[in-house]
């Protein structure tokens, strides 16, 4: 649905330059000479750029800060951006001065003087990921999608044109996300997200949908029961990336879909509720990692799945003491109807372990709003039963500058979802409740696969800008999943 932009690497040209309309973005090291690229520009500028650097302003400048020069004298730009930037271009300085550049992209030409700097597909990244735009329901001239391009030049330009598909992957599935967790809940139905997911299949992608007579007979009471008392029927959808050896084990990732969650029952407050709409960002996130994996022909067997419902209040919806079985054979005590997600995870989670047999398997979703009172809205909360996948992802996630703080998980926690008349509640009270949470799925996890629990509450829909996205939804955990995947399951 969102278009992203494809960078461009060209050459240094001052006839370029000269001619480049829309702004053109210089990025200049403090205390060093100018490149060979500001060279041009200031020349161009007759000195202005220099006079400029000269001043008291430049030098109260931070890393990644930039300064915008209007209507340059000797060039057809509106504008030229100066960029501050250290005399090294970090990968992470490099995402942080794409995001400056980004913020200018829309509706213009942007020009980028790189120079002779290093990590230019990161930079690329962070320009494309802050340049994204969700239009799909405005009408009129607020739809219109402007013309828009994004030219980096460089001293070597054959040396970073080849990382453009790696950097349009990657975008291309955090966009895919973004645009599933914005959509209203009348448009995105469980239906419509099974259909977006099997649109994947041109990319190679082998999808599957399973509706609800087949989820009966697996036994996926647990997930059946949270759709009950919706119109929508309840889905589970399966998607394959065969990139690796055949025979290979698959890394699992596993999604909760919820599409709109009134709280069933338990009815949510009216206040706020109209955000529930992004109560499917962990089936978001699997879905985007899913189609980035396929466009950069990732060298890893992956398996996404994702349990599609609707929580809706109604005569046949499930009820706050309600005893559900779940597909393992567990019996479980319905404490609050508006813990739903849980119930969609457990089903989705033995499914995949029975079927695939995962060599690891991460699971995603915006389960708790105690994990967003814990650590707000810049970490999402780990969780997991094996030291040194956890920390595989917590690097990568470190990597790609996507916050992941771990939270503990432990027997004591157990007695909070003791239960007199199951096996056990699903809901453990106040006290830890995104550990609690946690400490319910992990009973649906065999002994010996490593796994994580990623409650991304806090982090998938947020009210205010990030560094590479705009208010909204922030396409959280495709990169940092895509990098663990890259770092350590491909051959």
């Amino acid at each position: 649905m969102t278009d992203a932009i494809t960078p461009v690497f060209a050459p240094l040209d001052i006839d370029t330059l000269a001619e480049a309309e829309g702004r053109v973005v210089v990025l200049v090291a403090e205390g060093s000479s100018l490149d060979k690229g500001a060279r041009r520009v200031n020349r161009l500028m007759k000195g202005a750029l220099e006079r400029y650097l000269d001043g008291e302003a430049f030098g109260k400048q931070k890393a990644g800060q930039s300064t915008v020069l209007a209507y340059p004298s000797g060039m057809k730009a509106e504008a030229v951006e100066v960029v501050k930037v250290d005399k090294r271009l970090t990968p992470e300085l490099a995402r942080k001065v794409g995001a400056v550049v980004g913020a200018a992209l829309s509706g213009q030409s942007v020009t980028v003087v790189a120079g002779s700097h290093k990590n230019l597909d990161q930079l690329a990244l962070g320009a494309v990921l802050r340049a994204y735009a969700f239009k799909a329901r405005k009408t009129g001239e607020a739809a219109e999608v402007k013309e828009t391009s994004l030219t980096i030049q460089t001293g070597q330009p054959e040396q970073w044109t080849p990382t453009v598909e790696g950097v349009m992957a990657v975008a291309e599935g955090v966009f895919l996300t973004r645009d599933l967790v914005n959509e209203p809940s009348n448009i995105l139905t469980t239906t419509e997200f099974a259909a977006r997911a099997q649109a994947l299949s041109d990319l190679g992608i082998e999808v599957e949908v399973l509706e609800e007579p087949e989820l009966e007979k697996l036994g996926m009471r647990a997930l059946l029961a949270v759709g009950q008392g919706s119109e929508a029927p309840s889905k589970v959808v399966v998607m394959q990336w065969k990139g690796g050896k055949s025979g290979d084990k698959p890394v699992a990732l596993v999604g909760k879909g919820v599409v709109f969650d009134s709280g069933g029952i338990s009815i949510k407050p009216g206040a706020g509720m109209e955000d529930m709409t992004m109560d499917m960002g962990g089936a978001g996130t699997v879905t985007g990692v899913m189609k980035t994996l396929a466009m950069r022909k990732a060298k890893a067997n992956v398996v996404g799945l994702i349990g599609l419902v609707e929580n809706m209040p109604d005569g046949k919806a499930q009820r706050p003491g309600d005893i559900v079985t779940t597909m393992k054979g567990d019996t479980v005590e319905i404490i609050n109807t508006d813990a739903e997600g849980r119930m969609v995870l457990c089903d989705v989670l033995w499914y995949a372990q029975e079927r695939f047999e995962p060599v690891a398997m991460v699971d995603l979703a915006t389960l708790t709003g105690a994990c967003v009172i814990a650590l707000g809205h810049e970490n999402a909360g780990v969780f997991s039963n094996d030291d040194d996948f956890c920390k595989s992802f917590l690097k990568a996630a470190e990597t790609e500058e996507e916050g992941a703080w771990r939270l503990p998980l432990g027997a004591a926690y157990d007695k909070q979802l003791e239960s007199a008349k199951a096996d056990f509640k699903h809901v453990g009270g106040r006290p830890a409740g995104a550990i609690t949470a946690a400490q319910y799925l992990q009973r649906f996890v065999k002994e010996g696969v490593p796994w994580i629990h990623l409650d991304i509450a806090g982090v998938a829909d947020v009210k205010a800008p990030t560094a590479f996205a705009p208010k909204g939804a922030t396409g959280w955990g495709v990169r940092a999943l895509d990098r663990m995947i890259a770092d350590n399951y491909e051959g």
